[in-house]
């Protein structure tokens, strides 16, 4: 059996996004699969009682500082987004239907909103800024915000977010190894060792 490991994000997450740009890595390492699992990370915060880093100015100062160390460990480009905190529902949504729809452009999608967050630290809570994002990766965003607003589409993102929470969920990223929960970006030589 091919061995997988879910990876379970929020785009507004600062640590998702490195955990992100780590995922390739850890396949090409382990031999293992990913399952993305986007969810709403306000939803999961919301049920749990959980809140950003951000919230507490000294913790939230570390936990950046702590980021960079991480970007410059990976290799990859991490700019504070002054925007933040993004509203990443539609966002989200938007990740939810296009792995029901069109899976082939789910990773392309991702990457786009990652990189316009935390890379060029665009404004997402914007919706013009946001359709030209979508537009220059290659998307309709017209039809792309519509898909946002199907019920089908809105429904999945609530009833994963809920999975998330009856799984024990509290922030973003989580990492499952078969039943075995692994919180956090700086957790991946740890998601590593279960793989192997």
């Amino acid at each position: 059996m091919a061995k997988t490991f879910e990876f379970w994000f929020d785009f507004g997450s600062p640590a998702s996004y490195l955990a992100w740009t780590q995922i390739a890595a850890i396949e090409q390492e382990t031999g293992a699969t990913a399952q993305h699992r986007p969810m709403l990370l306000g939803g999961v915060f919301q049920a749990t009682g959980n809140q950003s880093p951000a919230t507490i100015p000294a913790k939230g100062k570390y936990t950046f500082d702590d980021f960079d160390r991480f970007a410059r460990r990976y290799g990859v480009p991490l700019k504070r987004n002054p925007h933040f905190p993004i509203n990443t529902l539609m966002l989200m949504r938007g990740a939810v239907g296009l792995q029901l729809r069109e899976p082939a452009r789910f990773i392309a999608y991702c990457d786009a909103v990652f990189r316009a967050i935390w890379v060029h630290a665009q404004n997402l809570n914007d919706p013009a800024t946001v359709g030209d994002v979508l537009h220059q990766a290659g998307f309709d965003p017209q039809a792309l915000l519509a898909m946002t607003q199907d019920s089908e589409v809105k429904d999945t993102l609530k009833a994963v977010t809920q999975q998330a929470i009856d799984r024990g969920i509290f922030g973003a990223p989580t990492f499952f190894v078969g039943t075995q929960m692994f919180w956090g970006q700086d957790r991946i030589d740890f998601v590593k060792e279960a793989l192997k």
